[in-house]
């Protein structure tokens, strides 16, 4: 299996850090999103959202992230995408709130604004108002996320196991280090955080992104 990727992609990381934990042999393909290779014709032949990640198992192609892992835990038969109805629905539940709440406010509102130059809006009053937007609704998700996913006794988004929802929000998180943001007033998402951090090839996978987060530290930013 081949997966089109990029290291420092927020919906590329989850799929590379389960495949590194998991064993699951990857054919590792870089489709380097800043030369624009993903807006060039060879790759938008094979995937016309032009957008990483896509993964290809012989004829078959697949995009949208949390659709590859769970193709990926289905066909390797993981069991950190559990079978049983409730908890598997349990899964999706949380892997879609990340991909719409944190992604939508907190990545495309509060992250992307401020280091993605196509992103930026195109006056000053407009990118102040977006990233207010984007941090007050980030605040929101963030205290729900603390309070009641995860809270006092539960180590992981579905418990006490951890699951590949915990894979897919964690990089959502994470991107927010690149501005600054270390989560100091929500202590059981940075628990959680150190939990997904301790994982044998979290620092592999994430090299990239902490270079990122580095060559900007001292700037500042908007953060949560």
């Amino acid at each position: 299996m081949k997966l089109y990727y990029h290291p420092v992609s927020t919906t590329s990381r989850p799929i590379a850090l389960f495949a590194a934990e998991q064993g699951i042999a990857l054919d590792l393909q870089v489709v380097d999103l800043f030369t624009g290779e993903h807006h060039k014709p060879a790759y938008e032949a094979i995937n016309p959202n032009r957008l990483v990640p896509m993964l290809e198992d012989g004829d078959f192609r697949l995009t949208e992230s949390s659709a590859i892992m769970k193709y990926l835990a289905d066909k390797t038969g993981s069991p950190l995408y559990p079978k049983d109805l409730q908890q598997r629905a349990r899964v999706n539940e949380r892997m879609d709130w990340f991909n719409t709440q944190i992604g939508r406010d907190f990545c495309f509102g509060v992250v992307f604004p401020q280091v993605l130059p196509h992103h930026k809006r195109g006056s000053g009053e407009a990118q102040a108002a977006t990233l207010q937007w984007g941090k007050e609704r980030s605040q929101v998700w963030l205290k729900v996320l603390n309070d009641h996913i995860l809270g006092p006794g539960r180590n992981y988004l579905c418990g006490e196991s951890i699951t590949i929802a915990d894979y897919f929000g964690a990089a959502f998180l994470t991107l927010g280090e690149v501005v600054g943001c270390d989560f100091a007033a929500y202590p059981y998402v940075q628990g959680w955080l150190a939990r997904m951090k301790s994982l044998k090839s979290w620092k592999q996978v994430n090299a990239t992104l902490d270079g990122i987060a580095a060559a900007h530290k001292g700037e500042s930013f908007v953060t949560v």
